[in-house]
């Protein structure tokens, strides 16, 4: 299944033909973190605890389960079975409870662990998801509900990353793989940047570019924001350019991880 972003709503049609949405009469549970990111050896392990807080004003019952995850740069993302990608570290991690009652205005823990396995052969990182999700006993639908009419009702699901560096071994290895320039409705034009990362570790670089005109004269530099990217992953950046006059430029696009590896490309632009 693809989707396009790892917090996310499902909906449930109740059978008929005219689709409306119901209203939602509580705030619901939310997360504490969406990011669990550590580094650790092999044979090691580490633990935690993960907040959910119910702002609403009845208990609200939810399921914790686990998925496996990859993002692509077309905005998709994949959620499946956990434990069956190659870097999937479903199978390390433990938590509990699976399922829980949060009651109004409190919160509640949910514990987990990461065991990471005797295996010299791990390099890199491993990821999966937690996937913290609200259950509704029922669907309260409105008096008037004509027949031949739907009923929908928005379930939240949270998505946490759960993140495993091995020590610092592997390597990320980004390349670019495409790039298109966007002129948008009122001229607001960007630079749309696609970079893969084909190693075994993950980067989180920035995307910056410096412009320059045809007679070389530097018109500016331009920043989008920082991406995860993990290994077997692609993204899209995105460097806006409105503020650029039309006309025709150079163009040096670097990502820029923090580290030694700094990996650049020109382009030549016409807007």
């Amino acid at each position: 299944m693809r989707t396009t972003n790892p917090i996310w709503r499902i909906s449930i049609i109740i059978g008929g033909l005219l689709l409306f949405v119901l209203p939602r009469c509580e705030a619901g549970v939310t997360v504490g973190t969406l990011t669990i990111e550590e580094e650790a050896r092999v044979g090691e392990s580490y633990r935690g605890t993960i907040t959910l807080a119910n702002d609403g004003n009845e208990f609200q019952e939810v399921i914790i389960y686990q998925t496996d995850y990859l993002c692509f740069s077309d905005g998709s993302n994949e959620y499946g079975d956990a434990g069956t990608l190659e870097r999937s570290n479903a199978d390390w991690i433990t938590f509990s409870p699976s399922q829980l009652e949060v009651p109004p205005h409190e919160s509640s823990q949910v514990s987990y662990e990461i065991n990471v396995p005797e295996d010299s052969s791990l390099i890199g990182t491993f990821w999966s998801l937690l996937m913290v999700e609200e259950v509704n006993s029922s669907i309260n639908l409105p008096s008037d509900l004509q027949r031949n009419q739907a009923g929908v009702r928005q379930v939240i699901r949270y998505g946490i990353q759960c993140i495993t560096h091995i020590g610092e071994t592997g390597h990320h290895r980004l390349s670019f793989t495409g790039t298109q320039l966007v002129i948008g409705e009122n001229e607001e034009k960007e630079l749309q940047v696609d970079v893969e990362n084909v190693g075994e570790r993950w980067a989180v670089p920035i995307a910056w570019m410096e412009l320059y005109d045809t007679s070389g004269r530097h018109v500016g530099r331009f920043e989008s924001e920082k991406r995860r990217i993990f290994p077997g992953t692609s993204v899209r950046f995105r460097i806006h350019l409105s503020s650029v006059h039309t006309g025709k430029y150079k163009a040096l696009v670097v990502l820029d991880n923090g580290d030694r590896n700094v990996l650049g490309a020109k382009y030549d632009l016409e807007f």
